[in-house]
């Protein structure tokens, strides 16, 4: 990552976890700084519900996009992923403040914010474009349902309780008949997420590449496979089976027998800004528990 994200910041939006009061303090201390550094605040209007807007200007995802350079999220990876998909079209730049458990995308600590602000504007953040998936549930020909993901698309059985069967095409070459719990096809930010508890692949956010992982498949030959970001995934419903499709874990649609669930890359990408001390591979090391370095006589 070695372009710095340095446009002149004069907009910042903050966008705090849905509904949640414990951002407050963050929230506050953030647009305080902010404001002291000459930079004009927006709070987004789903934060102020729970978050007193102390006499910033309160806007929707609409105005955001159209006037701040920057947005702030403050929460966990939930909050940024519906943050990412809201703003996606308008290209706006995130950074993540790290208030929930985990964390793979939110960078800034609680306790590190007055800094990292001053970084942010300074320059000294760094740029990093992640792609996202279009989505499309066709019946008949006819899109029933569009959608963004970030993360990943997950078809399953949904509360049937019972295996289904998917037809898998990629690039319209017919792959299999998968009889399983149900797919993932996540883009290399989600493949930390629920591909990974499902074995699936850990791709770098560098990698031109999208997982597709099958979630406890009938034969264990079914095996993730990593296929290339210009690819378009098909998941057809077999007769009479019926599932349910999630994007990145917060919407969903429910398709029917027959219908053809149409995923590949978006044109749309999110650009994530990083602090300076960022690595993608300490992040790793620090979320995934593994070894610590070792020790030097």
């Amino acid at each position: 990552m070695s372009e710095f994200f340095t446009k002149p910041v004069r907009t910042v939006a903050l966008i705090g976890k849905y509904r949640s009061p414990e951002v407050a303090g963050s929230v506050q201390d953030l647009a305080d700084g902010l404001r002291d550094a000459g930079v004009e605040v927006l709070i987004e209007d789903g934060t102020a519900m729970a978050v007193d807007s102390h006499g910033y200007a309160v806007v929707d995802y609409e105005t955001m996009g159209m006037r701040a350079d920057v947005a702030v999220v403050i929460g966990g990876d939930g909050t940024m992923l519906n943050a990412a998909r809201r703003l996606a079209e308008y290209d706006v730049p995130l950074v993540g403040v790290n208030q929930g458990r985990l964390g793979f995308m939110t960078d800034l600590a609680r306790q590190d914010l007055r800094v990292g602000i001053g970084q942010l504007l300074a320059g000294k953040f760094a740029v990093e474009r992640r792609f996202l998936l279009d989505v499309a549930v066709v019946r008949d020909g006819v899109s029933q349902c569009n959608a963004l993901a970030l993360n990943d698309v997950v078809v399953n059985k949904g509360d049937i309780g019972r295996m289904i069967e998917l037809e898998v095409k990629v690039d319209g070459e017919f792959l299999y008949v998968l009889r399983a719990d149900g797919m993932i096809v996540a883009t290399p930010t989600g493949s930390t997420a629920y591909a990974l508890s499902a074995n699936g692949p850990i791709l770098h956010p560098a990698v031109a590449g999208i997982a597709v992982v099958p979630l406890c498949p009938h034969a264990l030959s079914y095996r993730p496979i990593t296929i290339p970001d210009r690819s378009v995934v098909e998941l057809v419903l077999v007769p009479p089976h019926e599932a349910r499709v999630h994007f990145d874990g917060q919407a969903r649609f429910d398709a029917l027998a027959g219908d053809c669930v149409r995923i590949g890359r978006s044109t749309h990408c999110v650009s994530l800004l990083h602090p300076p001390t960022y690595s993608y591979f300490a992040m790793l090391r620090e979320k995934l528990h593994w070894s610590a370095a070792p020790k030097h006589a």
